[in-house]
């Protein structure tokens, strides 16, 4: 059950042509790729929601935490969120 997979495995370079016909039809100047849609799901998606870097890595499939954070980009806007939350739990002690 673990290796069995919901969609049908498709490749890399079949993934970027409907990435390109999607930018296509949205009009979208910048090249999309595979790569970039996955750095997008990892920082943007997921950690700047909030989720942690260990729920990240085993989503992205990495073996070895250090490849989750070559691809976490902090967003000033989580860093500036959880200093927020930080203070207002250091002003409750």
């Amino acid at each position: 059950m673990a290796n069995e997979t919901v969609f049908n495995l498709i490749s890399n370079q079949k993934i970027n042509a409907y990435l390109k016909e999607v930018a296509d039809v949205c009009r979208i100047e910048k090249c999309l790729t595979f790569h970039m849609a996955r750095h997008t799901f990892a920082t943007t998606v997921t950690m700047s929601n909030g989720v942690p870097i260990e729920t990240v890595s085993k989503i992205l499939g990495h073996k070895d935490l250090r490849s989750t954070q070559h691809w976490a980009k902090i967003v000033d806007e989580k860093v500036k969120n959880d200093m927020l939350a930080l203070a207002t739990r250091l002003k409750s002690i």
